[in-house]
């Protein structure tokens, strides 16, 4: 199962909020509470929050069986 509980830490530090994610960079609710819920995301969400976290995918995203 791949969680993106790394996700919300690196948010907190680099200062980017739920509420900065969906006004400044046009995620919707639906997205993010698929990320709260582990659910189905597909890469181009991914690639976007690496673009703008400025991080690798291995801070937000992570396996565990």
């Amino acid at each position: 199962m791949i969680t993106y509980d790394k996700l919300w830490k690196s948010m907190k530090r680099k200062g980017i909020s739920q509420y900065t994610l969906i006004h400044e960079y046009g995620f919707s609710t639906g997205q993010l509470d698929r990320l709260r819920k582990n659910a189905n995301i597909n890469t181009h969400t991914l690639n976007e929050l690496c673009s703008i976290l400025n991080c690798k995918l291995s801070d937000i995203a992570e396996f565990k069986k």
